[in-house]
């Protein structure tokens, strides 16, 4: 994993260390953050390849770190929550996270976590598709994770973007939403499906009303497709 940096946000000196520990033995670069402020700080000055971002930090908590990270950048963020309620996995997902996890854990699953998000990203690079598409009015990049109407960017929150790029670049096949979860979060994510239910709905509601050549569309019973005429 050489050259791969992480950033490692969270106020407690126990978990921030034994990440810390783990994941140098693991070959990773690391940086730390103690609040949330720090953790901007560090983000506009390293650059990190990923963040690992505690929800319960001083200054500024991990959901408002994360809102304004995504305003940027699609850095892949993994959430770290001491409370496993069902609305926090949920709105740090809405906020362009890529994955969550429930302490407490093992450094191990950090690891692997990591790991399933590096390798999600580069099948994507390497699966012989463009990396951008064009359909009437609309582009959709996965290089610059976003997507763009009459070269305004209407979208550009990670998982939104890639769910739909994933429909977009298999015109009229149908996935399911194991699949999408499958492709776009992963084997390793823990959550349901309600979560891609939730992602298309933010996405249907940031796409044009006006009718089109294409459509995002649900199959009752089985799942989403991107249809082109």
């Amino acid at each position: 994993m050489q050259g791969i940096s992480i950033l490692i946000c969270d106020d407690d000196p126990v978990v921030h260390e034994s990440l810390k520990i783990y994941l140098r033995n693991e070959n990773f670069n690391c940086l730390s953050a103690y609040d949330g402020e720090e953790a901007l700080k560090q983000i506009k000055c390293f650059m990190p390849s990923l963040i690992i971002l505690d929800i319960m930090m001083p200054k500024l908590n991990g959901l408002e770190v994360c809102k304004e990270v995504r305003k940027t950048s699609s850095v892949p963020i993994i959430m770290l929550t001491a409370k496993g309620e069902e609305i926090d996995r949920i709105l740090g997902l809405e906020l362009g996270a890529d994955d969550y996890i429930v302490k407490p854990f093992s450094p191990r699953e950090v690891v692997a976590r990591i790991k399933a998000i590096r390798r999600r990203i580069l099948e994507n690079v390497a699966d012989g598709k463009p990396s951008t598409l064009f359909f009437e009015h609309l582009e959709i990049s996965l290089k610059k994770y976003q997507v763009k109407y009459d070269d305004q960017v209407i979208i550009s929150t990670p998982k939104e973007v890639e769910t739909l790029y994933l429909l977009a670049s298999n015109p009229g096949q149908v996935f399911s939403r194991e699949q999408i979860l499958d492709r776009v979060w992963g084997c390793d994510y823990y959550g349901d499906t309600r979560t891609v239910d939730t992602h298309i709905k933010r996405i249907r509601a940031k796409l044009p009303q006006e009718e089109m050549n294409w459509g995002l569309q649900t199959v009752y019973g089985v799942g989403y497709k991107f249809e082109v005429d």
